[in-house]
């Protein structure tokens, strides 16, 4: 039985929730599950909650499977590290939920807990979730809702929770459910990864096109990369010139992923298994993607020597004092590419990455 089928029926009188004005409710939009009528595989009326005719609307009966997601994706869904908090703890939610025969169906729909419009660069992550447009509180504006089947899954920031404030153990790594929502993912967006004639090792740097933690000399980095005749080198801007899926084929097509510190290393969930995630500089924050690739089961190496790395200027929060992620830096040719190497030899040694070249030259 599912855990959300002990629940009563959940009523909410949605045109209070969001502070819009009232208006009729278009069913058509939202096909069978929704009837002004229990159905007769619903609660007996007597066990519902009572309410007057006159002081709400006739409810709305909702008998497909709903999730509620909490505001905190639409707050920071322009940001990948703090959306996929929302994204990886709705999918471990459907695991605690298993025992529902539509667990892994996207035959369910999604209600974020907000009145303005979601809109997001990550919106395509959606469709692994759901096949239904995402709903929020103005869906159902002045109208009377009853979910027989809702699910609020686990808080994305919740202490000692999944992904953001996971307390991990030195030493543990290679987390099964990191993995796995990592190709489920993968496998729903029918993101590919395409076979090589050659043996080399493919590398792309992640480039910057905010005001901060720009790399001052970007072009002599990637020259350096360009001139080892066994790197193929790409370097990418990931924004909202570049839909989703589009960055993830490229992202899950590289060995080594380069990038200073920010939200676009959350592309390292997506890696392939041999690959290893350069965070060029952490900027002071140590833990935050060299946890998540140890959740991943990634390789992770950073900066060490900060001798031969110059900071632009001390760096300014907007608050006030010096902040290291509020500044540009420059790197030393030299040590770059030697920790570049380092990944290299990391990545051919994989044997992973041996028996994917093999099926691929068996395959040509």
């Amino acid at each position: 039985m599912s855990p959300c089928s002990l629940l009563p029926p959940l009523f909410f009188l949605l045109s209070e929730l969001s502070g819009l004005p009232t208006t009729p409710l278009r069913s058509e939009l939202f096909g069978s599950p929704i009837s002004p009528n229990p159905p007769s595989d619903n609660l007996p009326i007597s066990h519902l909650p009572p309410y007057s005719s006159s002081q709400f609307p006739l409810p709305i009966y909702m008998s497909q499977p709903a999730h509620v997601q909490t505001n905190y994706c639409c707050s920071k869904a322009v940001n990948m590290y703090h959306h996929f908090c929302d994204f990886f703890n709705l999918y471990a939610s459907l695991h605690v939920n298993s025992s529902h025969p539509s667990t892994f169906s996207t035959d369910i729909h999604i209600l974020i807990w907000e009145s303005f419009t979601y809109q997001s660069t990550f919106e395509d992550v959606w469709e692994v979730f759901t096949s239904h447009p995402v709903w929020d509180l103005k869906t159902f504006r002045g109208e009377t809702v009853c979910f027989r089947n809702l699910v609020l899954p686990l808080l994305p920031r919740m202490i000692f929770g999944l992904y953001y404030n996971t307390p991990i153990i030195w030493g543990c790594e290679k987390s099964g459910l990191f993995h796995a929502f990592s190709k489920h993912i993968l496998h729903r967006l029918k993101i590919p990864h395409h076979s090589r004639g050659n043996n080399k090792i493919y590398v792309t740097l992640l480039s910057r096109d905010t005001a901060y933690r720009k790399i001052l000399n970007e072009d002599e980095l990637i020259q350096g990369l360009k001139e080892n005749p066994d790197y193929v080198v790409q370097r990418v801007v990931y924004n909202r010139n570049m839909d989703f899926k589009t960055q993830l084929k490229y992202t899950h097509n590289s060995d080594i992923f380069i990038g200073i510190h920010g939200a676009g290393l959350t592309h390292l969930l997506f890696l392939p298994d041999w690959a290893v995630i350069f965070e060029l500089y952490n900027c002071e924050d140590e833990s935050c993607y060299l946890d998540l690739a140890r959740l991943r089961g990634v390789k992770y190496i950073t900066w060490q020597n900060h001798t031969k790395l110059v900071q632009q200027d001390e760096g300014h929060h907007p608050d006030g004092g010096a902040h290291a992620k509020f500044t540009n830096y420059s790197f030393d040719v030299e040590e770059f590419l030697r920790l570049v190497q380092v990944a290299a030899k990391h990545v051919k040694n994989h044997k992973a990455f041996k028996d994917f070249h093999n099926t691929t030259h068996d395959e040509l």
